[in-house]
């Protein structure tokens, strides 16, 4: 049994090469357009292959997606490479196609209550160098942190100030201070956040810390203060021409949960009336003052009327004869309902 020739083999390898070749070998009417940086590949050409598949180009879409994504991995073979901890990889350049945030831009952080001054001082920051001097040690040193120059935390002996109790402990007022000036450092932080999100920081009684206090917040305060003992300020003297506060809110008084039936049963059957009642209370008195309001109100529209046509004539408004018992020109008429002749009166 003979074997396959030596050009059968190359006739099948070159087969094989022109195979593949065609598989990553492709033609475009128009050529893509590339973004490399974002891996985006842009294709112009008419979907004529899409407009002949029918209702389901699925099959269509697949090999156009296909075909795109060889051309695009074409360009990324031709990219310079590296290679990086064992691995190749190719060198992306710079994007061209700018996309969308997927969020908005952030706001510009609000200035703190220093930067503001500063600003409006005219006050420009120094820059100080992170390293000084320290003679202590004859090193160079950070300015601030760990192993600073100048620690005076590491001081074994302190000299007790000119005033000062001589049996005060001078280290434990160090910490002490220190953890002052950090509780102070972490308020003023605090405040700075409250005043940027535009939030009123709570304070106990109603004050601030410093600034000036208004009178309502003045008055809050002593109220808070009057009611903070143990019957609630029942007993609690007032002052002289003291005034109640205002703005304080009203006790809001609830009925027993059981007891009162009487009372329940008759707040039930008042609500049920109420619900009952199809035809709302007339009020008389305001009925009739509205419909004297109307009808003044065309009254002194016609006089208006038959004032602008008399100045249009030439004679000026206003000179007629008044009617007797009437003031200025106006006459009051009774509603419907009351007009009619008076009792005792001879027709």
């Amino acid at each position: 049994m003979e074997g396959p020739n030596v050009e059968e083999l190359l006739a099948k390898a070159e087969q094989e090469e022109a195979e593949k070749l065609r598989l990553i070998t492709l033609h475009k009417e128009l050529e893509l357009e590339f973004d490399l940086g974002n891996l985006l590949a842009s294709d112009r050409n008419p979907p004529t292959v899409l407009r002949q598949a029918g209702p389901s180009p699925e099959a269509e879409l697949r090999a156009l997606a296909r075909d795109n994504t060889q051309l695009l991995i074409n360009q990324l073979w031709q990219l310079p490479t590296e290679r990086v901890e064992e691995a190749v990889v190719a060198r992306l350049p710079e994007p061209v196609t700018r996309l969308p945030r997927e969020k908005p831009l952030p706001r510009p952080r609000p200035l703190t209550r220093w930067q503001q001054f500063a600003r409006l001082k005219g006050i420009r920051p120094k820059k100080k160098t992170n390293l000084v001097w320290d003679e202590v040690s004859g090193q160079w040193r950070r300015r601030w942190g760990y192993k600073r120059a100048r620690d005076d935390t590491k001081e074994w002996l302190i000299e007790v100030p000119g005033g000062a109790d001589p049996m005060e402990d001078q280290f434990a007022k160090r910490v002490q201070a220190k953890k002052e000036r950090v509780a102070k450092n972490e308020l003023n932080r605090l405040r700075n956040l409250a005043r940027a999100h535009k939030v009123q920081m709570p304070s106990s009684a109603g004050l601030h810390p410093t600034g000036h206090q208004s009178k309502e917040e003045l008055g809050r305060a002593m109220h808070v203060a009057k009611v903070s003992t143990a019957s609630a300020g029942r007993f609690q003297e007032s002052l002289p021409k003291e005034k109640a506060p205002r703005g304080t809110g009203k006790k809001r008084k609830f009925q027993p949960l059981f007891g009162d039936f009487a009372a329940e049963k008759k707040n039930q059957l008042e609500l049920l009336r109420v619900m009952n009642s199809k035809k709302p209370q007339l009020d008389v008195t305001r009925a009739t003052n509205m419909q004297m309001r109307e009808e003044d109100q065309e009254a002194a529209a016609k006089r208006r009327k038959m004032g602008q046509k008399g100045k249009r004539k030439g004679g000026p408004p206003g000179q007629g004869k008044k009617r007797k018992g009437s003031f200025g020109g106006q006459k009051h008429s009774r509603p419907p309902a009351l007009r009619g002749k008076k009792k005792g009166v001879p027709r």
